[in-house]
């Protein structure tokens, strides 16, 4: 009997150091992986997107650096989806403040994105739509973690390219094509305009035929990169 109750125990103990183990990989895992994961995508292009993997139909993505892009985009959609860019670490807490009182909240939405560039280049690589505490938590977290390993050109350069800018149509390269039969180092700030103003909702809003809505939102971004003094905003990152 005793050496019975010496084998239970034994096993016993053997069970719980395994599980403390297991505990600590993953706790390590959380806290280390996404480094892991992060750090190679400073440079190299990420072959996919979770929303490019979750897309019913076909996808068109062509990656397309920094430097064959044209200056008037990213302003265009600094403008219209985080004006803060450049200056925060990620979170625009004035912006989650605001966000409390509602009717500012949703007067805001029609001028730029609810979140960050950052926030939302963590949700397109790696996350999914919808609202939940877990999804905002786990955005934030990486949130964090590309602002720690990216320089903020990186994190717009990345966000260029995996956007969705029509039902299908991920990033800058594959947009410039399809609408306007050009390569992105070709556009003009009136182009940028279109293709920023339909970022907030591309299954909805249009690039080719933008409707009322689009068109104003679009001349509301040219007066915005305008008030920001146009590409020499992102002069510095």
């Amino acid at each position: 009997m005793t050496r019975r109750r010496d084998r239970r125990s034994l096993r016993s103990r053997s069970l719980r150091a395994w599980l403390w183990r297991a505990a600590a990989a993953v706790a390590l895992f959380a806290i280390a992986g996404p480094a892991l994961i992060l750090l190679p995508l400073r440079w190299v292009p990420p072959p996919t997107s979770a929303f490019m993997l979750r897309h019913a139909g076909p996808v068109r993505y062509r990656w397309v650096p920094w430097r064959e892009i044209s200056p008037h985009v990213p302003v265009a959609v600094v403008a219209a989806e985080d004006q803060k860019f450049p200056h925060h670490h990620g979170f625009d807490i004035t912006s989650i403040s605001s966000a409390l009182s509602g009717e500012e909240a949703r007067r805001a939405r029609h001028l730029r994105g609810a979140s960050t560039i950052s926030q939302q280049v963590a949700k397109n690589l790696f996350l999914w739509p919808g609202r939940s505490w877990v999804r905002k938590g786990l955005e934030a977290w990486l949130t964090l973690w590309i602002e720690w390993l990216w320089p903020k050109r990186r994190t717009l350069e990345i966000y260029l390219n995996v956007a969705e800018f029509g039902p299908g149509i991920f990033g800058i390269g594959a947009a410039s094509a399809a609408y306007f039969g050009a390569p992105p180092a070709r556009l003009g700030p009136a182009e940028a305009a279109r293709l920023a103003a339909v970022l907030p909702d591309p299954r909805r809003l249009h690039v080719i035929d933008p409707g009322p809505y689009a068109t104003e939102r679009a001349a509301q971004i040219r007066e915005q990169v305008a008030m920001l003094g146009g590409t020499a905003y992102l002069r510095d990152l």
